[in-house]
């Protein structure tokens, strides 16, 4: 019996709006070593802590590509996805509680 595995691409914002975009296997755990500030780097820098936008894949290359896709894509467009998936802005962490 093969286990099935889940890929995560996500985007993390500040409070004053800065956006971060990464890849993970396990989201709920990247999420809260984000918000615990953890990792060093870019996110922990600009106190990147609220889940706005997800996407889940079965196979880590696709998720691999996409997080360049989307790093890859100015402000406008990455916040028009956040939009229209989370219109509000609100932090999907709690939903995956």
């Amino acid at each position: 019996m093969r286990r099935e595995y889940k890929f995560y691409v996500y985007i993390i914002a500040s409070s004053s709006g800065t956006l971060y975009i990464g890849f993970t296997n396990s989201l709920i755990r990247r999420i809260i070593e984000h918000r615990e500030g953890k990792i060093e780097g870019f996110s922990k820098k600009y106190s990147c802590k609220k889940l706005v936008y997800y996407e889940i894949f079965k196979y880590v290359n696709e998720a691999l590509e996409r997080e360049k896709e989307l790093k890859d894509w100015n402000r406008q467009k990455k916040e028009k996805i956040i939009k229209e998936l989370n219109p509000h802005w609100k932090d999907l962490y709690h939903d995956l509680i």
